[in-house]
């Protein structure tokens, strides 16, 4: 379905500007979002605007401008009220797990509950209170149609879809129910953190340290907007609330993937999906390397399935022909090559300081976002080799002293990188130490990629290792 025609936000509803948007204090010129984007506002805008940032709606003018800056992911909702408990069903698939569903209703106090026991070797049983109900399904249909029939079972207005294997933290619920005051949104999700940091263990072994802190369920600490080719692509289904009128169902085919196909199909067809990492609900994560792993592989099966559904968004790497050329001239470290990267750098300065014209220290900001745009590049290609195209790097290894040195030196500046920024960005979350976190990472990288290569095999479809370079 459609978002409804009439989509406004309501009154009382605020938004604020993301201060990362705003350069010393001046709201007038807002830079951000994903895409990069830049947004002048005018006098009666910015007096709209409280001096912190902050907008409320309560007319025509104030509801356009929240919109506007919510469409651009230059600021995040701040709704004041949302839709009540009562209005939400909480559906948990499952398959021989009572602990974990045992666990979890514990933690559902007041909520109604759907357990859709899909197929379990001993049937799922739940405490006898008239909120709760047991869904069984004879055929082992996998958790999409597992999702799907408690949905149809559920006659509330919003879903709740939980795992088994987690459990909710604080006010989880409250705070994702409170988007739905905006009409477009259709579904929110929680960050997903690692049960051991909530259980006080995160840090008995370095598999269950790095499992607990990099999850690939973890979306990171930044709140926005989920759409593909950002940096908050998706939301995973092991935690997330549905609006019953936009609610696209689950594909039943897909076994993995299947959180990434209903995130890119509701934003294709023009709904709102929001991450809101305030929000918690802890993950039993898999705790032996192996378990770790083989999930891992599991994952990247996934690629296949969703490059045959939508193509180019499933590209394990995805650039421009300007910036690629900067990035691989750079990455030769000849002389050449490092003119060649300074010329296309200055290209690509300009493109980007064409549209800062009258903003103040324009030249800072578009020298800024080509330093973010060469970083983020040579980390690509530095992934891309280690992680999704690591079978033919094995090639280059056999035949090339020099791109064994260049592997090896990839291998170890990714790592470093990677745990520095995940260091910065959080700086009081329990770290892995660097070396444990570089051995498991490249471990990581392997089992992905195996099962990237492993998908495509079997599906015999390789666009999902095909490469999109843009003009």
């Amino acid at each position: 379905m459609t978002p409804p025609v009439n989509a406004d936000l309501p009154v009382g509803f605020q938004v604020q500007i993301d201060p990362r948007c705003v350069r010393r204090g001046d709201l007038r010129n807002l830079v951000g979002g994903s895409p990069l984007r830049v947004l002048k506002l005018s006098d009666a805008a910015l007096g709209m605007t409280s001096a912190d940032g902050r907008i409320e709606v309560s007319d025509a003018g104030t509801r356009s401008l929240a919109r506007t800056l919510l469409d651009a992911g230059i600021a995040h909702p701040r709704p004041m009220v949302g839709p009540k408990e009562c209005e939400v069903t909480v559906v948990i698939p499952v398959r021989d797990n009572q602990a974990g569903v045992d666990r979890l209703v514990e933690a559902l106090p007041g909520l109604r509950v759907i357990v859709v026991d899909d197929a379990s070797s001993r049937p799922m049983t739940v405490p006898d209170d008239e909120r709760l109900r047991v869904i069984r399904l004879e055929v082992n249909a996998g958790p999409a149609a597992a999702r799907n029939a408690g949905f149809d079972a559920a006659d509330t207005e919003f879903v709740a879809f939980l795992d088994s294997d987690t459990r909710p933290c604080g006010e989880w619920l409250t705070m994702l129910l409170s988007h739905f005051s905006d009409p477009a949104v259709a579904i929110v999700a929680p960050r997903i953190v690692g049960l051991g940091d909530t259980a006080g263990r995160d840090g008995r072994t370095p598999v269950a340290a790095y499992a607990n802190r990099y999850s690939s369920l973890d979306m990171g600490p930044n709140e926005g907007p989920v759409r593909p080719g950002t940096q908050i692509a998706y939301v995973p289904s092991a935690a997330m609330v549905v609006r019953r009128a936009a609610f696209a169902r689950f594909d039943e085919s897909l076994r993995v993937a299947e959180d990434v196909d209903l995130c890119w199909r509701t934003h294709a067809a023009g709904w709102v999906v929001r991450y809101d990492p305030v929000a918690h609900v802890a993950h039993d994560h898999r705790q032996s390397l192996r378990a770790m792993l083989d999930r891992r592989r599991f994952y990247g099966t996934g690629a296949a399935e969703l490059a045959s559904r939508h193509d180019r968004l499933a590209a394990p790497v995805m650039t421009s022909i300007p910036l690629a050329v900067a990035v691989v001239s750079l990455l030769t470290r000849t002389r050449i090559g490092l003119g060649v990267a300074m010329l296309v750098s200055g290209w690509i300065f300009g493109r980007i300081r064409k549209p800062l014209a009258g903003v103040p220290a324009r030249d800072l900001i578009a020298a800024r976002n080509v330093g973010r745009a060469l970083g983020y590049g040579v980390l690509q290609i530095w992934s891309a080799a280690l992680r999704h195209y690591w079978p033919l790097s094995l090639l280059g290894l056999v035949v090339s002293s020099r791109f064994r040195r260049w592997f090896l030196e990839a291998a170890v500046a990714e790592a470093a990188v990677m745990w520095l920024r995940s260091r910065i960005a959080e700086p009081s979350s329990p770290m892995v130490e660097p070396v444990g976190y570089s051995v498991i990472r490249r471990l990581d990288d392997f089992a992905y990629g195996l099962g990237l290569w492993q998908g495509a095999v079997t599906n015999r479809d390789w666009s999902a290792l095909r490469p999109v370079v843009t003009r």
